[in-house]
């Protein structure tokens, strides 16, 4: 299909020339186009400029879309989410505001052991079901690239049903998506007085097998207090190097875990959480490529502490905003709430939010060559707003739906 949107009041987030990332101060900086266009083709943007460029242009264009009084943003990549999982875990919520910490409902059999328990006794077609509609509930929202993570499996068969279903996913879903195996995610019951046996049963039995199905390009670790040592972590990530898998890190949510060091270490793609970052750890993500993340989302949800976005900024490191998107911490995938949570308790700037959930999170899924922004040659996967006055106002009104239609992949969505 090619598609021409014209008279757009602001296409936000252009590039003339590729970037990996946005780093420090040049988080601020967003470009943006004023009464402009942009023409697709197939799964590309082909074209972008001012209207008056856009006579000598005889594009010829089988949907024509008129974006007067509206904005164009590219989609949301969101680098970090456990969306393939089995019911859901609200009454521990209830728990949590009785006074229950994360840990403690943990050390009952809550937390990841229930999602673990409630996914054992689920079929894969139904679980692949319930993960269609969270598919398509973060599309809506102006998702077009997400990352998924196994972990709610713990035992090799449930692990390979999430990855197959994940597999499922890539294949029916018009959304670009990430596999992960989250290899250290909870310590089974069986395993409860032997957390070295866990490991070196993912070491020798899960990894490899997952391994050879290949059907997960990255390896993560929840590596903090009360989960999974630094030493733990260390060695699975070893491991997982051997089989080409690309590491990303659980870090920081609970406490200075070493956690951030140990990402860094290996140049993990990305290291997610940060509540907890020093100047050791910002020393540690300044001699790396690891790509700080922060998950607003969990953050607001379980009442952490604020990870110092600001301090990471201002220290020249770049910053990159995903959902978790899971049942028990973050049970939403609404990219433009996360921005909005982080413009008021992280006090972001709409520029640096539009940064960390677009091109960043791109780089945090290995995708800113194709994905996070709009430029020539880049994948069509666009959202048109409402009527809005401002850029701005885009993440100032938090609780409003100012998605109006979507573009993936080169084709407008249905509903759109």
């Amino acid at each position: 299909m090619s598609i021409l949107i014209k008279n757009i009041k602001k296409t936000v987030q252009t590039e003339n020339s590729h970037v990996k990332k946005v780093c420090g101060k040049d988080m601020s900086i967003v470009n943006t186009l004023d009464n402009s266009f942009i023409f697709t083709e197939k799964d590309k943007i082909v074209d972008f400029g001012k209207m008056s460029d856009l006579e000598d242009k005889n594009y010829f264009a089988e949907k024509i879309i008129d974006a007067s009084g509206k904005m164009v943003f590219p989609s949301f990549c969101d680098s970090h989410t456990h969306l393939v999982y089995a019911g859901s875990r609200e009454i521990e919520y209830i728990d949590k505001i009785k006074g229950l910490s994360y840990e403690e409902i943990a050390k009952r059999g809550g937390g990841i052991l229930n999602s673990a328990k409630l996914l054992s006794e689920i079929s894969e077609d139904e679980l692949y079901e319930q993960s269609f509609l969270r598919i398509n509930e973060i599309v809506r929202q102006g998702t077009g690239a997400v990352e998924i993570k196994t972990g709610y499996g713990l035992k090799l068969e449930a692990e390979l049903k999430m990855l197959r279903v994940i597999k499922r996913l890539q294949e029916t879903a018009p959304i670009t998506i990430k596999a992960t195996y989250l290899a250290a995610h909870a310590v089974p019951r069986e395993y409860k007085s032997n957390q070295t046996g866990y490991v070196n049963y993912v070491i020798s039995e899960i990894m490899p097998a997952i391994a050879n199905e290949k059907t997960a390009e990255f390896i993560d670790v929840f590596c903090d207090k009360g989960f999974f040592t630094v030493s733990e972590t260390d060695k699975i990530l070893s491991a997982g190097a051997k089989y080409g898998l690309i590491p990303k890190i659980h870090a920081n949510e609970l406490d200075f875990s070493g956690g951030i060091q140990v990402a860094t270490k290996y140049n993990a793609l990305s290291a997610d959480h940060l509540e907890y970052v020093g100047e050791n750890e910002i020393k540690a993500f300044k001699n790396s490529r690891t790509m700080p993340t922060i998950l607003p989302g969990a953050a607001f949800f379980l009442n952490l502490p604020i990870s110092p976005a600001r301090k990471m900024i201002n220290a020249g490191l770049p910053l990159a905003i995903a959902s978790d998107f899971n049942p028990g911490s973050s049970p939403s995938g609404n990219m433009k709430l996360m921005s909005s949570i982080a413009m008021i308790n992280y006090k972001l700037t709409s520029q640096e939010l539009i940064n960390a959930t677009t091109i960043n999170t791109a780089y945090a899924m290995g995708v800113s060559d194709t994905h996070g922004s709009i430029a020539v040659g880049k994948k069509a996967n666009l959202f048109i707003t409402k009527e809005i006055p401002t850029v701005e106002y885009f993440h100032y009104s938090f609780g409003s739906d100012l998605v109006d239609k979507i573009i993936l992949n080169g084709n407008l969505l249905g509903n759109s």
